[in-house]
């Protein structure tokens, strides 16, 4: 530590800390514009300038290191007549635009003028004007008004890992620009928006749309990935105007997604379900809630006598709050069935009888930018989860090893150290291969549950290369990603993955898809009662059906559902779940569907009746992100039309139905019931599954499809953005292979075929993607034009048109 005067006040800071960093800590506020506390010091715009004793001339604050005894003003009046004549430059050539630039209210330089700047210009010449560019759909741009500071070329290059933005030229020829007929398409891109300290780049949905000073600001959490990024929630006139970042350096920092920031606009979609509808003699009428609710009621009643007590059944996004999942568990318990599942694309429910705990990230979300050796099991890092994408990425900036076992090889926009692309089915091989290599290094013998069965795999260098990193570099850990929660054999690779961890002393976590993955069990939306006091199901604990088995066909009889009656919160089936055509196919056969959602949808084609419900914005509610961090929040705008949120229609139908529990008179005497005590969580989270055997299988020799969830089609709310659904990630869905095998089929790239899963089939656009395994097909799910094909990884096949 050194000691350094500032105004007059005296401060300790650590060696290597800068002028600015030393202010800050005594609450000087010392004007900049280039500078921000998460990018690196470019000392450009010299607005920072301050004076430091025995100093020839004023030096800029953010690249000056503080040294011990150094004195500083920042008041004085040789620094305040540099920063006068660094305002005045600046504003040479700035368009005088302040009534109609966006960034009008809430402007760096349009503060820093008041202060620093002249009443009037001494400069008479004409100002300069530069081109705008199109940098996409969500970011507008008037780059008249740029001041260089460089911000977001900074941005780009450091924390989004891509150099979308550059400047060309020199002195007041110079110009940001992206690369010639690029867009910005980074996931990230939104938070240059929130960088620039002027006007120039602005939200493009949100410009000429509000003032700052009419919104008001409110705090909200994010439904939208497992993360649960803070928000801030600006509404006008009892309308979501505009998303920004709540700053929380343990979980999203000072950042946001664009995902997160742009998904608002399905708020106001076009398609919002605002009253209550029933369908009578095939047609569908509005009504109101009375008829509704009793319909519901009736409707479960009628079920229960016709089929039974277990032929009811629940399905919930993990997407609702911890309030909503609670409650549809309780009703449906309290009418007697155990069948409600929140997993809705996991497809491999064998750890369930093996469960320790709540599968979880395994650490805070703040210790995965300190690992030092990672391996991703089956994700799409960047797409899936992208704030924690950026924390990997820093990882690897100070040293981290990044490795891959995964069956795409999209950038992730960082160092990988190791990558092993291999098909879906041969995961669970190349897992079993990194175990061996960690177990001969470490000399430990491997369980029999798991070489059983593997005693003739061999170890690839590849595998040997990985299982170095994980011993060699500590802290180290294993991830499995939303794909190998999808993959059939979600058991085994776990199982598997847990081995490894164990092997080299690295840690196990499971990322979590969805604002309430981890709540989902806390609030017990699983088929088994956790609150009967064992964390996994037992022959006791009376096991229902899970989200697959829910939407097969009966065994006993294919022209009957498994379940008579389903109740569907706040999800489209063909669209949120592992295998959309079988989806559809147990939904048609379905006697009675009861959908609460806040979007119409394709729901009429297989719904009963239809309750609106209010999403995020419009309730209150928790998520427990994949930390297991409990997260409450309030609704920022008043329901829409006669949108209701779902917890008090849940409540309502709880008494509808007579059942004992259901006088809550708010989302937070739910809470209290759901979650006692929050030490209870912790204590509950654990990725340890007891022994089990490995189911190891051969790779068939069949065509295998490997369908992720692109980045905007993840739940209801981002698909109906418009400004998302125009980016590059939510462009129409193609297919892509190998040139091995397009060859093969005689396929030219670019040709229309036809995709065909079961009974099912699609017909996309095919395109080339060596980094592909060579027996795979790319068809991501999530979205329309393949929402009737089968399962995300099952088999599939070409056909040339």
């Amino acid at each position: 530590m050194i000691k350094i005067e500032i105004d007059g006040k005296e401060v300790s800071v650590p060696k290597g800390s800068s002028v600015m960093d030393a202010a800050r800590q005594v609450g000087v506020y010392i004007p900049h514009f280039c500078y921000h506390k998460k990018l690196s010091i470019a000392a450009n715009c010299r607005m920072c300038l301050v004076e430091v004793e025995k100093a020839p001339k004023p030096l800029p604050a953010c690249a000056t290191p503080a040294t011990e005894g150094m004195k500083v003003s920042t008041h004085s009046q040789q620094a305040i007549k540099a920063q006068k004549g660094v305002m005045e430059f600046l504003l040479i050539n700035h368009p005088l635009d302040c009534p109609i630039c966006d960034q009008g209210g809430e402007c760096q330089l349009q503060d820093l003028a008041v202060g620093y700047g002249a009443s009037g210009s001494r400069y008479q010449e004409a100002k300069r004007a530069v081109t705008n560019k199109n940098l996409g759909s969500l970011i507008s741009t008037d780059m008249t008004r740029c001041i260089h500071c460089t911000r977001c070329v900074r941005f780009g290059q450091e924390i989004a890992g891509i150099m979308e933005l550059g400047m060309a030229g020199r002195g007041e020829h110079s110009e940001i620009l992206a690369f010639v007929g690029k867009t910005i398409d980074s996931e990230l891109s939104g938070n240059v928006i929130d960088l620039c300290p002027v006007g120039a780049l602005v939200s493009k949905p949100f410009r000429y749309s509000a003032r700052t000073w009419e919104l008001s600001r409110r705090k909200s959490i994010s439904p939208h990935c497992g993360l649960g990024s803070n928000l801030i929630v600006q509404v006008k006139n009892d309308r979501v105007m505009r998303v920004l970042p709540r700053e929380n350096e343990e979980i999203n920092e000072c950042w946001l997604s664009d995902k997160d920031r742009f998904a608002y606009e399905g708020l106001n979609s076009e398609d919002r379900l605002t009253v209550p509808m029933i369908k009578q003699n095939g047609q569908w009428q509005n009504c109101g809630w009375e008829e509704a609710l009793t319909r519901v009621a009736e409707g479960m009643k009628g079920a229960i006598t016709k089929y039974g007590k277990t032929k009811l059944g629940a399905l919930a996004s993990p997407h609702s709050t911890l309030e909503e999942l609670y409650l549809l568990q309780k009703l449906m318990r309290g009418l007697g069935s155990q069948n409600v599942d929140h997993r809705l694309r996991q497809s491999d429910f064998r750890a369930d009888s093996l469960m320790q705990g709540i599968p979880w990230l395994g650490m805070s979300i703040a210790e995965v930018s300190s690992l030092q050796a990672i391996l991703i099991i089956g994700s799409t890092l960047r797409k899936d989860h992208p704030l924690l994408a950026q924390r990997v990425r820093q990882a690897v900036r100070k040293g981290a090893q990044l490795n891959l076992v995964n069956p795409i090889d999209d950038d992730l926009l960082t160092k990988v150290e190791n990558r092993a692309i291999v098909a879906p089915s041969a995961m669970l091989e190349m897992l079993v291969q990194i175990l061996k290599a960690a177990s001969a290094i470490k000399g430990e013998s491997i369980s029999e549950n798991v070489i059983q069965g593997n005693e003739q795999v061999k170890v690839t260098d590849v595998a040997q290369a990985i299982a170095v990193s994980l011993i060699e570099k500590a802290p180290a850990a294993v991830f499995l990603g939303n794909m190998a929660q999808h993959h059939p054999l979600y058991t085994d690779l776990l199982s598997v993955a847990q081995a490894i961890a164990e092997v080299t002393g690295a840690r196990l976590g499971v990322l979590g898809e969805a604002a309430n993955s981890v709540g989902g069990y806390i609030a017990n939306a699983i088929p088994w009662d956790r609150k009967s006091g064992s964390a996994i199901p037992t022959e006791s604990n009376n096991v229902g059906l899970n989200a697959a088995e829910m939407l097969r066909l009966d065994t006993n009889n294919s022209e009957e559902a498994a379940c008579a009656a389903l109740l569907l919160l706040n999800l489209e089936p063909e669209l949120d779940t592992y295998d959309g055509l079988q989806a559809r196919k147990a939904l048609d056969k379905t006697a009675f569907v009861v959908s609460l959602s806040s979007y119409k949808g394709n729901i009429s084609n297989y719904a009963d009746i239809m309750l609106p419900i209010a999403p995020f914005t419009e309730t209150s509610g928790t998520f427990v992100n994949m930390e297991g961090r409990v997260q409450s929040f309030k609704g920022v705008v008043a329901p829409l039309g006669e949108a209701r949120p779902a917890w008090k229609i849940l409540r309502v139908l709880g008494n509808l139905l007579q059942l004992d529990g259901f006088e809550f008179n708010s989302s937070e005497e739910v809470l209290m019931e759901a979650i006692p005590s929050e030490k209870q969580i912790s204590k509950g989270l654990s990725n340890k599954l007891n022994t089990s055997v490995i189911n190891f299988r051969p790779p068939s020799g069949a065509m295998e499809r490997i369908g992720e969830v692109p980045i905007y089609q993840t739940d209801p709310i981002v698909r109906r953005a418009p400004a998302l659904q125009a980016t590059q990630d939510a462009r129409r869905p193609l297919a892509f292979a190998s040139s091995v095998l397009l060859e093969k089929m005689s396929v030219d790239a670019g040709q229309d075929v036809r995709i065909i899963q079961g009974n099912g089939s699609a017909t996309l656009a095919i395109f080339v993607d060596d980094n592909l395994p060579e027996n795979c097909l790319r068809v991501a799910s999530g979205s329309l034009p393949t929402a009737l094909l089968g399962g995300m990884f099952d088999e599939i096949t070409l056909e040339k048109l």
